[in-house]
């Protein structure tokens, strides 16, 4: 008897690894690369080649049109000793290490708010996500109008010396303009995943916290800032990698003055383009790319084998 059910289980599990064998092996069907053609195509020939060309122009003398010679590493041995090129890269991993801390902790603040038992929750859900939808660079024209006129306005009027200035025209302060705009701009962001995050975790959880005696402040700490921690990653990882190439709220606030206080990466890169260091900056830009697919590596081993509720 034993022998018998010993010998159907071998045979059921013999198959079972046949199947199992049969269903890795089977081809996939022809039509889901036809689907993927047409966005590989695109992917292709929007980012893949150019990325190519424009790595190929790094090792060169070219300024974007007419002839060119090849210089090798010239280019990349140049920027390691140019030091607003170094000033861009110190200001923009400033700017967005502090920007990603500040739209976090707001946003995770307000997202524990909302989501509270208070009135009209939803209403002031829609009037926080309202930055998110407005474009950027008009954003910072707007603020641009409240930093130069309104905010020395009303610091004068209040016999704040420092205030009687705008922001915007300080070298040691204007970043604290930039990252407050940037902020405002990515919060709405941030909080919607953190909202959804909050909305997630089973109610059955601080009630029982409440049983055990834990105070609110207690379960902040013990119980929601651990369950979201996976949602935190989220939001620092992408608010980084978008801080990154910030562009168009730097132009509109500053332009990257005073002098070059304020450039980032992406606004030396450009103008670098404009006044005809092709190459020069393509060689900028491929370090950047590199830099970019290391912090990638980086967020790919901080965020394996970790998953939210």
């Amino acid at each position: 008897m034993n022998k018998g059910v010993s010998h159907m289980s071998t045979t059921t599990l013999t198959k079972a690894m046949k199947d199992s064998g049969a269903r890795r092996k089977r081809r996939v069907e022809p039509i889901y690369y036809l689907f993927l053609l047409p966005s590989l195509v695109l992917f292709t020939l929007a980012i893949t080649v150019p990325a190519i060309i424009g790595i190929f122009f790094s090792f060169t003398d070219s300024i974007g049109i007419g002839d060119w010679e090849f210089n090798g590493f010239t280019n990349y041995i140049a920027i390691f000793g140019d030091p607003a090129i170094l000033q861009s890269y110190l200001f923009t991993f400033g700017f967005s290490t502090v920007t990603v801390i500040a739209v976090n902790v707001i946003a995770f603040l307000l997202a524990v708010g909302l989501t509270s038992r208070i009135r009209m929750k939803t209403a002031l859900r829609t009037v926080f996500v309202i930055p998110m939808v407005v474009s950027g660079i008009i954003i910072a024209y707007v603020f641009n109008f409240l930093f130069s006129n309104s905010l020395p306005s009303a610091g004068a009027a209040a016999g704040i010396p420092w205030l009687e200035t705008s922001l915007l025209a300080n070298p040691d302060l204007a970043w604290i303009a930039i990252v407050t705009v940037t902020a405002w701009q990515a919060v709405p962001g941030a909080l919607l995943i953190y909202i959804a995050g909050l909305v997630s975790i089973p109610g059955d959880v601080y009630e029982a916290a409440e049983i055990d005696g834990a105070g609110k402040l207690a379960q902040l700490l013990r119980i929601t800032a651990p369950l979201m921690a996976g949602y935190m990653v989220i939001n620092v990882i992408l608010g980084f990698k978008g801080f990154l190439n910030a562009y168009d709220i730097i132009v509109g606030l500053t332009n990257g003055g005073p002098g070059t206080s304020t450039r980032s990466i992406a606004m030396t890169v450009i103008a670098g383009f404009n006044g005809g260091d092709y190459a020069y900056q393509m060689a900028n830009a491929t370090i950047f790319f590199i830099i970019a697919i290391l912090i990638s590596l980086v967020q790919l081993s901080v965020t394996r084998g970790r998953s939210t509720l």
